[in-house]
């Protein structure tokens, strides 16, 4: 159950050795004359942010693992000087399969990191060529064993489907191996084709084949046929948990709208009904860090309607748990039946979601037409 009184840290570490094709997150190839002061930036960001208690620390990126551990190290101790971390804390830290070797992740394991998010997204030749990746199928499963090997005994891979021109005989073929490496956690994501990106770009011009949604929409349910015959647990939308202890707990309290911190160049907060974000230039985060400037670059408050609607969706996206209909009472002195109930008669004629005492769920057959959901409780 959440922990009202502990936060979670996010941490950016935003540089890669190449950006992948598909990719438009705030990250940088190279810069490594910026990786020094940017981490001693993230130092004095997050000793002027505590103190407070923390239930997890997730770094993404980028690749974090990019980094010598040296400095992946300054960043793990400058959490722990700012932050108290719970005992039992999830420490997560997102890897490229082309970063990590078994010295690096035990000590990353000695630092106290105790889950790794493996970027895989594909175990396909041409797919990860196609996508950009540096790593191959080889590379990828490799880091896997790596990982087994150094003691990490909580391990998550990102495969992304719905490519373009990918066949559902690929598709299978490289979730049936992630299967069979017995990761403890997947995370399955339909390709995303972002504006001004590489592969985007491909696609406008002809040279690639529009991704078709209704392929993509047979290998999801696919996955969930598989996913579920390996006997992992469908907990959100996009993530299956081999046991309720492997669910990601840093991204679960982000599923249930608690509050959370983010370090460094472009990282976003929420708390206290107001969300903000960094400057998202590692250069700019870092020069006003160290002249004892805020690197805050823009905010939000967040109304209590737009705060309600948001902790609903976010909250549907979690399959069994679904939204706690104790909890939106307890926290918006208002019942969710109450507040949408025009929204919940008409998703419930239409068999896209469930109400029973206790929560509101998505039904099964509306794990396909999720974000049609979602739009219904937006305010106007």
């Amino acid at each position: 159950m959440p922990d009202p009184g502990a936060i979670g840290l996010y941490i950016h570490v935003p540089f890669c050795l190449a950006r992948c094709a598909y990719c438009d997150f705030n990250s940088y190839a190279g810069q490594k004359d910026l990786w020094d002061g940017y981490v001693r930036a993230l130092a004095r960001e997050m000793e002027g942010a505590g103190p407070a208690r923390a239930g997890s620390v997730y770094i993404g990126g980028g690749t974090p693992t990019v980094l010598p551990v040296a400095l992946l190290a300054e960043i793990l101790g400058a959490a722990r000087r700012s932050f108290t971390l719970d005992g039992d804390a999830e420490v997560s830290i997102e890897a490229n399969p082309g970063t990590v070797d078994v010295p690096a992740l035990g000590r990353l394991r000695e630092l106290g990191v105790n889950r790794l998010s493996l970027g895989v997204q594909s175990l396909d030749e041409d797919e990860l060529r196609l996508l950009g990746r540096i790593h191959s199928a080889g590379q990828a499963i490799q880091a896997f064993h790596a990982a087994r090997q150094a003691g990490l005994e909580n391990v998550n891979l990102d495969l992304i489907y719905g490519l373009p021109g990918q066949s559902m005989a690929t598709w299978r073929a490289s979730l049936s191996r992630a299967l069979e490496m017995g990761p403890e956690h997947l995370s399955l994501y339909a390709l995303s084709l972002e504006e001004g990106t590489p592969l985007a770009s491909r696609v406008l011009r002809g040279e690639l084949p529009v991704p078709d949604p209704d392929v993509a929409a047979e290998m999801y349910e696919w996955a969930e046929a598989a996913c579920a015959a390996a006997g992992y647990e469908h907990y959100e939308i996009s993530n299956w948990a081999r046991e309720p202890r492997f669910r990601c707990r840093h991204n679960l309290a982000t599923w249930r709208n608690e509050p959370y911190l983010g370090f460094g160049a472009g990282a976003h907060s929420w708390a206290g009904g107001r969300r903000w974000w960094n400057v998202a230039r590692p250069a700019d985060y870092a020069a006003r860090v160290m002249a004892g400037e805020s690197p805050v670059d823009g905010a939000e408050e967040i109304s209590p309607a737009l705060e309600m609607a948001e902790t609903t969706i976010l909250g549907l996206r979690l399959l069994e748990e679904g939204l706690s209909l104790a909890r939106f009472r307890e926290r918006f002195g208002v019942g969710a039946r109450q507040q949408y109930t025009a929204e919940l008669d008409e998703l419930s004629a239409l068999e896209l979601v469930e109400l029973d005492a206790e929560r509101l769920r998505l039904t099964r057959r509306a794990h396909l037409l999720a974000n049609q959901v979602f739009y219904r409780f937006l305010p106007a």
